[in-house]
């Protein structure tokens, strides 16, 4: 990995707009959404450092290389952009969560997706998100937490895990976020069930599942869909159980309303909110984490709420 560090604003500058100095760094995957990214970096920087007294930009070469940035910035940064995709975001975020001192986190959409900067206002035009950065409007925002990992968007098993595994790389360099719903086509009639055994302070069920969907923010493959309107902000998780596959679920799943819960053990779909489930599967299943897949039931997933201050666009 390596960085530069553009220019700094004048100290009458910063007077003027009575505004505290603040340091940005910027941690760009250059790989990330086809390298769209790279060509129009250093005039996001430029357009970055009317705003804050110093921006640095870091460039990753390797998984990893983000994570162990945002650690080295610790007291150094007073905002961390993080310049990718979803993959990226769940890199950094895994780093910062765990911090005692935890700068302002901003996302720069450069990939597929980028599921949770739409579900916080950001414009998906990096030129045009980097003016909602400007503006440095932040909210705090819930993080999901499962073991020592951390998630922004929403955690899976199950039908949604198959789906993400099953996507070709080739469709997605091609067809985007579409790809996501080609590989629904897919997987849907190859969707295996298995036992669940699932406890919450809400809702209790044991049986077969084919699914289970934990949302924090309301995106999954770019649209609302799956997730409804799944809050960032009320300190709660929402919890999706598809107990087999058909078109009377997954319709009753899609139309289900935000504020609805389905709490009937032997209704074929569930929906509540919860701050702590946990999950035990058999056989072991593989989790899926804001499109990441590094670990596998059993898993208790918790909220933390308001655990991070984020720049936000228009909501």
């Amino acid at each position: 990995m390596f960085f530069k560090e553009k220019g700094k604003k004048s100290e009458t500058e910063d007077m003027n707009r009575g505004e505290r100095k603040m340091k940005a760094a910027v941690i760009l995957n250059p790989n990330a959404g086809n390298k769209k990214l790279v060509n129009e970096i250093d005039f996001i920087c430029d357009r970055l450092n009317t705003a804050f007294e110093t921006v640095t930009l870091y460039k990753t070469e390797q998984p990893g290389d983000g994570a162990d940035l945002v650690r080295k910035l610790e007291g150094k940064a007073d905002v961390i952009i993080g310049a990718g995709g979803d993959g990226t975001i769940y890199e950094l975020i895994n780093a910062l969560a765990p911090l005692q001192q935890r700068p302002v986190f901003a996302i720069l959409p450069g990939g597929t997706c980028n599921d949770f900067s739409r579900a916080i206002g950001m414009n998906q035009n990096p030129l045009k998100a980097v003016e909602q950065i400007i503006e440095k409007q932040t909210e705090a925002v819930d993080v999901g937490k499962h073991g020592e990992d951390y998630f922004l968007n929403f955690w899976g098993i199950g039908l949604v895990a198959d789906v993400s595994e099953n996507i070709l790389e080739e469709n997605k360099e091609k067809f985007g976020k579409l790809s996501y719903y080609m590989s629904v086509g897919r997987t849907l009639n190859q969707a295996e069930p298995f036992q669940l055994k699932m406890t919450s302070e809400k809702a209790s069920y044991e049986g077969e599942a084919v699914m289970v969907l934990i949302g924090n923010g309301p995106f999954l493959g770019g649209t609302r869909a799956m997730l409804g309107n799944s809050s960032f902000q009320d300190g709660l998780l929402d919890v999706f159980v598809i107990k087999e596959m058909g078109i009377e679920p997954v319709m009753a799943w899609l139309q289900t309303s935000p504020d609805e819960e389905q709490l009937n053990p032997e209704s074929n779909l569930m929906h509540f909110r919860a701050k702590e489930v946990h999950i035990e599967t058999t056989p072991e299943k593989t989790v899926d984490c804001d499109g990441e897949k590094e670990t596998t039931t059993p898993s208790t997933i918790t909220v933390l709420h308001n655990h991070i201050n984020m720049i936000v666009g228009n909501r």
